[in-house]
C-alpha cells in the first residue's frame, strides 16, 4: 500500500520559518523597547519662556546652555560634499559648466529601462521557468501565451488599418 503523504512545499515552508523569525524579532525589539523606556528620565522644559532649558530632575546643572539667539556653527568640507554627492568626471560639463550631450549613456539608460530589474532570488525564477512549483504554470507556457496574444493583435490592427487604407483611398 503507497502512502499518502504530500511531499513538502518548500515556499511554505520557507514562508513559515520566515514568520517565526519576524515573531523572535518583533519579541526582541519589544524587550529593547521597554528597556529603552525604563533607563530614559523624565524632562521638564521650563514654561517661562518658550526657548527654556530642559532640565532633568537627578542630573545638577554643570553648563549653562547656550541661548537661542546665538547660532552654533560647525566645519563643513565642501571639497568632500561635493565629491560624495557628484560621482560625474568633469569632462561631461563644457567651459560653461553646461551639460554636454552624452550619447552612449543615454543609450545605457535607454536600455537599462527597457531591461527591467535584475531578479533578487534567481533559484526561484528558476524554479518558475522549469515549472518546478506545483500548481503554478511553467513560465514558458505563460511566455508563450503572451507571445500569441501579441501576434494576433497585431494581424487584427493590421486589417483594421489595411481596410481604413482602402476604404479611404481614391478610385480612379
Amino acid at each position: 500500500m503507497a502512502s499518502s503523504k504530500k511531499k513538502p512545499d518548500p515556499i511554505s515552508d520557507k514562508a513559515r520559518a520566515l514568520n517565526d523569525q519576524i515573531a523572535a524579532l518583533e519579541a526582541e525589539i519589544k524587550t529593547l523597547d521597554t528597556q529603552l523606556t525604563r533607563t530614559m528620565e523624565p524632562k521638564f522644559r521650563s514654561t517661562a519662556t518658550p526657548f527654556g532649558e530642559t532640565v532633568s530632575h537627578h542630573v545638577e546643572k554643570s553648563a549653562p546652555a547656550p541661548k537661542a539667539s546665538e547660532p552654533v556653527f560647525e566645519e563643513v568640507n565642501r571639497a568632500k560634499l561635493a565629491a560624495r554627492d557628484e560621482p560625474e568626471a568633469p569632462e561631461i560639463f563644457n567651459e560653461l559648466g553646461v551639460r554636454k550631450y552624452d550619447l552612449p549613456a543615454l543609450f545605457n539608460r535607454v536600455r537599462n529601462h527597457f531591461r527591467g530589474p535584475t531578479t533578487s532570488n534567481p533559484r526561484l525564477v528558476n524554479y518558475l521557468a522549469a515549472g518546478g512549483v506545483q500548481g503554478l504554470r511553467p513560465l514558458r507556457y505563460e511566455k508563450r501565451v503572451a507571445r500569441n496574444r501579441f501576434f494576433a493583435l497585431v494581424i487584427v490592427v493590421t486589417a483594421v488599418l489595411l481596410g481604413l487604407f482602402l476604404m479611404f483611398l481614391p478610385r480612379h
